[in-house]
């Protein structure tokens, strides 16, 4: 299994590095448009659609994606969607994590996939445009998602359950504790910190700068801090949706694209709800 992993780990990077680097942003936005519309894909079946209706949601979501890429909407600003995308996470994680997988599976399925294609849609119009802000920025916003995720997973070894003995959603993903989300949003702060200090120190240009540069420029270090935990906390949200979506469906592992690591969104789960919100939040200013 180990093996494996790192194969694909390692095929993966070997595809999606030289597409990040390269000098614009359209063949990345095209790579991450196939890994989207692949997810869409997977969560058709998750939701119990047979084959050919799974497919025609993820040639859906393609469309749409493709849609707004030829509208242009990758280089225009769009704090109005952005702050619509993050209200439906905010609103819709909170009310699907109190409610749990009988809520979801109680749920119709056209809700269940209409509802799912515009948060795909919404993670892909959010990336790529992210992407066309700069890699630096990019990278910034995937290093966040990675810290919460590393960072939740040794805190909750080393301290899960011996603070706080109430699990974080039992019901949901018993393995998940709080010391371990809160040792998440601590690793966040650590880089996204240390990130803006080596900008500010470096006197990078505003387009030049990292989520968390632009972030401390345009709101200053206070709202800085309570951003990026605003986002740690939503990456877990992301990860808990996603596994209620697989518990209700009684399956470990969103599909076998990935072997070694599960299917699409096994991997990008954290980051359906973090790109559009780091978006909306650099859509305010003070």
């Amino acid at each position: 299994m180990l093996r494996q992993r790192i194969i694909t780990a390692v095929a993966m990077l070997a595809i999606l590095l030289p597409a990040l680097f390269y000098s614009t942003p359209w063949p990345f936005a095209a790579l991450t448009l196939l890994l989207i519309a692949a997810g869409a894909w997977e969560l058709a079946r998750l939701n119990g659609l047979p084959g050919p209706m799974a497919w025609a949601m993820g040639l859906g979501c393609t469309a749409a994606c493709a849609l707004a890429w030829w509208a242009g909407l990758l280089e225009r600003p769009l704090p109005w969607l952005w702050s619509l995308g993050g209200l439906i996470w905010v609103l819709g994680g909170a009310r699907l994590l109190s409610g749990g997988v009988p809520l979801w599976s109680a749920t119709s399925r056209l809700v269940r996939c209409t509802v799912g294609l515009i948060a795909l849609c919404l993670a892909w119009l959010a990336v790529a445009q992210a992407r066309v802000q700069g890699i630096n920025f990019l990278l910034s916003v995937l290093v966040l998602v990675w810290a919460a995720d590393i960072g939740a997973y040794f805190a909750g070894k080393a301290w899960g359950t011996r603070f706080i003995r109430r699990k974080l959603a039992a019901g949901i993903s018993p393995g998940k504790s709080w010391e371990g989300a809160l040792g998440g949003a601590a690793a966040v702060l650590l880089i996204g910190l240390t990130w803006s200090m080596v900008e500010a120190s470096h006197g990078l240009a505003p387009a030049e700068r990292s989520l968390y540069g632009r972030l401390a420029s345009q709101h200053g270090p206070a709202l800085m801090v309570l951003a990026l935990l605003f986002l740690s906390a939503m990456s877990v949200v992301g990860d808990l949706v996603e596994s209620l979506v697989k518990r209700s469906a009684g399956a470990k592992d969103s599909s076998g694209l990935l072997p070694g690591h599960g299917g699409v969104l096994d991997r990008v789960d954290a980051l359906l709800p973090v790109l559009p919100l780091a978006m909306m939040l650099l859509s305010f200013s003070l």
